[in-house]
């Protein structure tokens, strides 16, 4: 499994650095924490991904 930088998941979502910070501290999007690292795992991205298109379409 994959774990990524907080500046990598933003570049692959095509968004800010803050608004990725933003997301983990809503606890919308999980990570993990090494030391003082913060990283994204390929499968909570992948689950913030399932979840934010699940909610797209119920409205």
């Amino acid at each position: 499994m994959r774990a990524y930088k907080v500046e990598q998941v933003a570049k692959l979502l095509n968004v800010g650095r803050d608004k990725i910070y933003e997301l983990i501290r809503n606890g919308e999007l999980r990570s993990i924490k090494i030391g003082k690292l913060r990283r994204i795992t390929e499968q909570q991205l992948a689950d913030f991904l399932k979840a934010r298109e699940e909610e797209d379409t119920k409205t």
